[in-house]
């Protein structure tokens, strides 16, 4: 049924006279159930990556009415087909009671699954969820699923790696470590590493003290959305600077964002 109207459609389309021109929005729309029909078709033939397309479909409503029960009935499919992301987004969904009951075991398993299979937002997660005790809280574990996503460049992963090592929790206590890691998620324009950077800065932990490096990274924290470090900046660096120095802070993060405009978050 959905083929002939389709097929409609398309005929409509093509019949179109020279007075009522095609809309490139109509285009588009036909384009996206053609694209959604397909998928489909593949999915109820076993295909574990339309499996998990078609999921994502229902999740985010693209084409079809969001329906979550649909997403998590299409992302389990492809999950027991050990397709990895689908099995992190099933893990989600359990975790959050979207479309499923919420079950924190079932969520554990599916995304720990991910996270072995390489997932490294998975990993990250599962770190953080041994970190706060979502999960029998175990710091070395924590640790250690947080350095897996975090030597793959995930932003978070690197973050709360950062921490770990200033907390000293599952690590030994390494300042340097911790600005090793704030610093790679800063230059990804994470605002909290940024944050984290210009205390270090100020206080001089793992760095050499150093006032207008800590204004520069307050700065750009600041301009990203986060209250603390424009506190931090304000409050604490501003009266103690010269405007000698606080000139030269401001040049240096004209400098920093000219050279890596990813420091600006634009989200």
């Amino acid at each position: 049924m959905k083929q002939i109207l389709l097929m409609i459609t398309v005929v409509a389309l093509v019949g179109c006279g020279k007075d009522e021109p095609v809309q490139s929005s109509d285009l588009e729309l036909l384009r996206l159930e053609m694209e959604f029909e397909g998928t489909k078709a593949k999915a109820e033939a076993g295909e574990a990556k339309a499996q998990f397309n078609l999921g994502r479909m229902y999740a985010n409503g693209d084409v079809v009415i969001q329906n979550d029960k649909e997403a998590v009935k299409w992302y389990r499919k492809a999950a027991e087909q050990g397709h990895a992301t689908a099995q992190y987004n099933l893990g989600v969904m359990h975790e959050g009671g979207t479309g499923v009951p919420r079950d924190l075991k079932e969520a554990v398993k599916w995304i720990r699954k991910a996270a072995e299979q390489g997932v490294a937002e998975a990993q990250a997660h599962l770190g953080t969820m041994y970190g706060d005790g979502r999960v029998k809280k175990d710091y070395e574990e924590a640790a250690k699923w947080l350095r897996k996503a975090a030597e793959q460049g995930y932003v978070h992963g690197q973050f709360f790696l950062g921490q770990m090592y200033a907390k000293g929790l599952g690590v030994e206590q390494n300042f340097k470590e911790a600005v090793k890691w704030w610093k790679k998620a800063a230059d990804q324009g994470d605002a909290a590493a940024q944050t984290s950077l210009g205390l270090m800065y100020g206080k001089g932990q793992g760095v050499k003290q150093n006032g207008v490096t800590a204004y520069a990274w307050a700065s750009i924290a600041s301009t990203n959305g986060q209250n603390i470090a424009s506190r931090f900046k304000s409050e604490f660096l501003k009266p103690k600077m010269t405007p000698t120095q606080i000139a030269k802070a401001e040049a240096l993060v004209k400098e920093m964002v000219k050279k890596n405009p990813k420091l600006l978050n634009k989200k």
